[in-house]
C-alpha cells in the first residue's frame, strides 16, 4: 500500500516536517505563558485574567479543531497544514504592536483559530501515511516537536523579555515560525492514501456523532481533558509562586524551568514505542501515575525537589498523550481527522478550564491550591482509565466470539 516506512527518505522527510510543524504550532501557542507576570503588571490585571491570553487561544483552537477536521476531509491534510502555520506565524508578529490587552486578546483569539489547522489534522496524517509498524514513533516525534516547540519558545520568550521586552520577543518567535513553516511545506510529502470526500454537513455530523457513542473514544477523550488542564495549571502559575519569596526568582529565570520540557521530548517517543510493544492501557497507567507522583512532589518547598517534581508530572504528560494520540487512530475506523479533533476540542477545552481555574485556586489557597486541583483532576483520569480498560476487555471477548 506504499506507506512511509522506517528508514526510507520519505520517513526522514516527514519526520522532520511534522516536528518542524509542532514545533512551530506550539511555540506560538504558548508564547504567552512566560509572559504572565509581564503582562499582570503592564496592564494592571489578576493573574487570573493575564491566564486569559492563554485560555482564551486553546478555547477557540478547541472549537476550531471541529472546523479544520472536517474541512481537511474534502480538501486535503497538506495544504491546510500549511496555510494553518504560516497564518499563525504572521499574527504572531502582529501581537508584539497590540495597544492594550484587549486587542492582544482578540489577536490571540485568531491565533487559535488557524493554529487548529495543523493538530487537527497532523495525527490523521500520520495514521493514514505512516506504516502501522512505526506509528507510536512518528507519533511520539511529532509530539517531541511540540513539546521542543513549547520549550523553546518559552525559553526564547523569556531571555528576549529580559534583555528587551515582551513585545521584541513575540516578533522573534512569530519569524522563527515562517521559517519552521517553510520547511514543513518543502519538507512534508503528499498524502497518498486520502480519499477526499464531498462536503455534506449531514454526513459530517453523522460521523461525529458515532465517535461520540465510541466509549473507548469517550474515556480517551476525557483523560485527554483532564491531563491538559493538570498540565496547563501547573505551569502557567508555577512562575507566580517562583518569583515570590522565598525564591524571589527573577521572571526571565522563571523562564528556564521550561528546559524541562526536553524530558518530554524523551518520554513521547519512549513510551509510543512502549505502548507498540506492551500495550497502550499498562502505559498510559503508568504515565497517570507519574503525574501523580510529580505533582506531589511539587509541594515541598524545596526548589531542586520541586523541580524534579514538575519534571516528572511533565515526562508523564507527554507520555500520556502520546499514547492517546496513536490509540485514537487506531480505535477510529473512519473520518479519522474528526476523531482526532475531537480528541484536541476536549485536550484544549480541558487547557481553557484547567489554565484558569487554576487562577482561582491560586489566588484563594496558594499553590497547595492548584496541587489540589491537579490531584483530583489526575484521580478522576485514573478512575476513566479502569473503565476504558473494562470497555476494552468486553469489546475484546465479543470479537473473539
Amino acid at each position: 500500500m506504499n506507506y512511509i516506512q522506517k528508514g526510507t527518505k520519505e520517513f526522514r522527510m516527514a519526520s522532520i516536517a511534522l516536528f518542524a510543524g509542532g514545533f512551530n504550532t506550539f511555540a506560538i501557542l504558548y508564547s504567552t505563558q512566560p509572559l504572565m507576570p509581564y503582562l499582570a503588571k503592564e496592564f494592571a490585571i489578576s493573574p487570573t485574567v493575564a491566564s486569559l491570553s492563554l485560555s482564551v487561544t486553546t478555547c477557540v483552537l478547541a472549537v476550531s479543531m471541529l472546523i479544520f477536521g472536517s474541512l481537511s476531509e474534502v480538501l486535503g491534510r497538506k495544504p491546510i497544514m500549511s496555510f494553518a502555520i504560516f497564518t499563525s506565524s504572521i499574527l504572531a508578529v502582529l501581537t508584539a504592536f497590540v495597544p492594550n490587552f484587549y486587542s492582544l486578546l482578540i489577536l490571540r483569539g485568531l491565533q487559535g483559530f488557524v493554529l487548529a489547522g495543523l493538530p487537527a489534522i497532523a495525527m490523521a496524517y500520520i495514521s493514514e501515511e505512516i506504516d502501522k509498524a512505526s506509528l507510536g514513533m512518528v507519533m511520539g516525534l511529532y509530539i517531541s516537536g511540540n513539546s521542543i516547540g513549547g520549550m523553546s519558545g518559552r525559553i526564547i520568550i523569556g531571555v528576549i523579555t529580559g534583555f528587551f521586552n515582551w513585545r521584541i520577543a513575540l516578533a522573534c518567535v512569530g519569524v522563527l515560525g515562517l521559517l519552521a513553516s517553510v520547511i514543513f511545506w518543502i519538507k512534508l510529502p503528499a498524502s497518498k492514501h486520502f480519499r477526499p470526500r464531498s462536503f455534506e454537513i449531514n454526513e459530517l455530523l453523522k460521523s461525529m456523532g458515532s465517535h461520540l457513542k465510541n466509549p473507548d473514544l469517550i474515556c480517551l477523550y476525557c483523560i485527554g481533558f483532564l491531563i491538559m488542564g493538570s498540565f496547563v495549571a501547573l505551569y502557567n502559575f508555577i512562575g507566580f509562586q517562583l518569583v515570590e519569596p522565598p525564591y524571589s526568582l527573577s521572571s526571565a529565570l522563571v523562564s528556564f524551568i521550561f528546559v524541562i520540557y526536553v524530558v518530554g521530548t524523551f518520554s513521547s517517543t519512549f513510551m509510543g514505542h512502549l505502548a507498540d510493544n506492551h500495550g497502550e492501557y499498562k502505559v498510559l497507567c503508568t504515565a497517570l501515575l507519574t503525574m501523580f507522583v510529580g505533582i506531589i512532589i511539587t509541594l515541598n518547598m524545596k526548589l531542586v525537589l520541586k523541580i524534579i517534581g514538575i519534571a516528572l508530572l511533565t515526562f508523564g504528560f507527554f507520555g500520556c498523550h502520546s499514547i492517546i494520540s496513536s490509540w485514537i487512530g487506531k480505535i477510529a475506523t473512519h473520518d479519522k481527522a474528526q476523531a482526532s479533533s475531537l480528541y484536541l476540542l476536549f485536550y484544549y477545552v480541558g487547557s481553557s478550564v484547567g489554565g484558569t481555574a487554576g487562577g482561582t485556586f491560586w489566588s484563594s489557597y496558594g499553590w497547595h491550591g492548584v496541587v489540589a486541583m491537579i490531584v483530583c483532576f489526575l484521580v478522576l483520569a485514573f478512575f476513566i482509565s479502569i473503565r476504558l480498560s473494562s470497555i476494552t476487555r468486553v469489546v475484546n471477548i465479543q470479537n473473539h466470539r
